[in-house]
């Protein structure tokens, strides 16, 4: 009945590495595991109590077969009293027989007993086991999931679509970059533009004031 449950536990306790070696999933398998540890343990709780039933069973027809060979005493002496020999020899040889059943039931009653005994301590250690299990299991899971995101990055890291990706990134960066200086020089040259546009504007304006001094010179020398 324990050899499952024995080997179940030696892969179970087994390193992590060694389970991702036979191409296996760690946390699957150890699931898959604990599953049958536990269908082990609810045959081992139901073989045990049937045992039990029957250690309760032997022990009642026991207390009552003592009973019945007291009973037969007393009916044997009740015999007498009544001048029935007879009936009190009888009486007297069924006790025997009852009597002789008890030495067998108690016999089979303390054979039951030490199955009994041995299935509850199995019983203690299996569960002790499946609860050790348990706990390693919630580790075994953190450590499996920490060892497949390490291989994802480290295989993201070492794989060429990640250098292509990055060297893409660096091209688009340096194109964010070329648009910027070009808009900086388009603004550039409008501010140039407008400052040209403004100084003629200007000469133009003073150009008029000129001609109306002028004008007014003439006029006072006139």
């Amino acid at each position: 009945m324990f050899e499952l449950f024995k080997r179940v536990k030696t892969v179970v306790s087994a390193e992590l590495h060694s389970l991702i070696d036979k191409a296996e999933d760690p946390i699957i398998m150890i699931e898959q595991y604990l599953r049958e540890m536990n269908q082990e343990i609810v045959s081992a709780e139901k073989a045990t109590a049937k045992i039990m039933a029957e250690e309760k069973l032997l022990n009642r027809k026991i207390q009552e077969a003592k009973v019945l060979v007291e009973k037969r005493e007393s009916q044997a002496i009740e015999a007498l009293k009544s001048g029935r020999e007879d009936l009190a020899k009888r009486a007297l040889q069924d006790k025997k027989n009852v009597a002789e059943e008890v030495d067998q039931l108690v016999a089979l009653h303390q054979k039951t007993q030490t199955q009994v005994d041995d299935l509850k301590d199995k019983l203690k250690v299996m569960k002790a086991e499946f609860r050790e299990m348990e706990l390693k299991r919630d580790g075994l899971k953190s450590r499996a999931q920490a060892a497949k995101a390490k291989t994802s990055i480290n295989r993201s890291l070492s794989a060429s679509n990640s250098m292509s990706a990055k060297k893409g990134f660096q091209r688009m960066e340096e194109k964010v970059l070329q648009s910027e200086a070009e808009a900086d020089t388009t603004e550039e040259l409008q501010v140039m533009s407008k400052s040209l546009e403004q100084e003629l504007n200007d000469l133009n304006d003073q150009s008029e004031i000129d001609l109306e001094l002028q004008r007014l010179k003439d006029q006072l020398n006139k």
